[in-house]
Protein backbone atom coordinates (compact mmCIF):
# COMPACT_ATOMS: atom_id res chain seq x y z
CA UNK A 1 0.00 0.00 0.00
CA UNK A 2 1.20 3.45 -1.03
CA UNK A 3 1.18 6.32 0.94
CA UNK A 4 -0.29 10.00 -0.17
CA UNK A 5 3.02 12.23 -0.63
CA UNK A 6 2.96 15.64 0.61
CA UNK A 7 3.35 17.50 -3.12
CA UNK A 8 2.45 20.81 -1.75
CA UNK A 9 4.53 23.87 -0.28
CA UNK A 10 6.56 22.15 2.61
CA UNK A 11 5.73 23.76 5.95
CA UNK A 12 2.63 25.17 4.23
CA UNK A 13 -1.06 23.57 5.70
CA UNK A 14 -4.29 24.37 5.71
CA UNK A 15 -6.85 23.88 8.97
CA UNK A 16 -10.70 24.41 9.01
CA UNK A 17 -10.65 24.55 12.26
CA UNK A 18 -8.25 27.98 12.18
CA UNK A 19 -10.12 28.36 9.07
CA UNK A 20 -13.60 28.85 10.86
CA UNK A 21 -11.79 30.41 13.72
CA UNK A 22 -12.73 27.34 16.21
CA UNK A 23 -9.05 27.09 17.74
CA UNK A 24 -9.05 31.33 18.75
CA UNK A 25 -12.69 31.24 20.09
CA UNK A 26 -11.58 27.82 22.24
CA UNK A 27 -8.08 30.05 23.28
CA UNK A 28 -10.55 33.00 24.24
CA UNK A 29 -12.73 30.35 26.64
CA UNK A 30 -9.51 28.78 28.08
CA UNK A 31 -8.61 32.49 29.33
CA UNK A 32 -11.83 33.42 30.44
CA UNK A 33 -12.73 30.45 32.21
CA UNK A 34 -9.67 29.59 33.26
CA UNK A 35 -10.25 26.10 32.28
CA UNK A 36 -7.79 24.65 29.40
CA UNK A 37 -9.28 22.79 26.61
CA UNK A 38 -7.09 20.59 25.57
CA UNK A 39 -6.99 17.55 26.47
CA UNK A 40 -3.37 17.55 28.22
CA UNK A 41 -3.98 20.55 29.97
CA UNK A 42 -7.34 19.14 31.43
CA UNK A 43 -5.95 16.48 32.60
CA UNK A 44 -2.72 18.69 34.15
CA UNK A 45 -5.38 20.75 36.13
CA UNK A 46 -7.59 18.11 37.33
CA UNK A 47 -4.10 16.03 38.51
CA UNK A 48 -3.22 19.57 40.01
CA UNK A 49 -6.31 19.55 42.08
CA UNK A 50 -6.96 16.05 42.96
CA UNK A 51 -3.10 16.00 44.36
CA UNK A 52 -3.97 19.13 46.36
CA UNK A 53 -7.05 17.13 48.22
CA UNK A 54 -4.76 15.29 49.54
CA UNK A 55 -1.74 17.19 50.88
Amino acid sequence: MSRKSNIGIPGLSFSWKRALGVTQTKQKIARQTGIPTSRAGMERKLGRLIMSLFK
